[in-house]
């Protein structure tokens, strides 16, 4: 596959954190951004532009305005207590997030 050259602009912020996750991963800024590319294109489905679509409309015809997802949504939030809303668990983060957390803190 020939490989050809792209000029991306991006905010400052955003480089600074692609240059982090390089620095933690060990991986070029480039690899991660054609791997990020794929991905994305790849979840796009271009074989079937429509795939995504037609299964939302399928979807739509059988739960017309969504009325049975957001009933049920409203019904979870009111029903269930979640002990993590609005809390930080520094004791859950892995490596990766310490890492993370280590140097956005500073």
């Amino acid at each position: 596959m020939t490989r050809t050259t792209l000029t991306l602009k991006i905010e400052a912020e955003e480089r600074v954190a692609l240059e982090n996750l390089s620095k933690i991963e060990g991986r070029p800024l480039n690899e991660l951004l054609r791997e990020a590319i794929r991905h994305y294109l790849s979840r796009r489905n271009l074989n079937n532009p429509e795939g995504p679509t037609t299964s939302l409309r399928a979807y739509r015809k059988q739960n017309p305005g969504f009325k049975n997802a957001i009933d049920e949504f409203v019904d979870a939030e009111a029903r269930f207590e979640d002990p993590l809303e609005g809390e930080l668990m520094q004791e859950q983060f892995g490596p990766v997030q310490r890492k993370i957390r280590d140097i956005l803190d500073s």
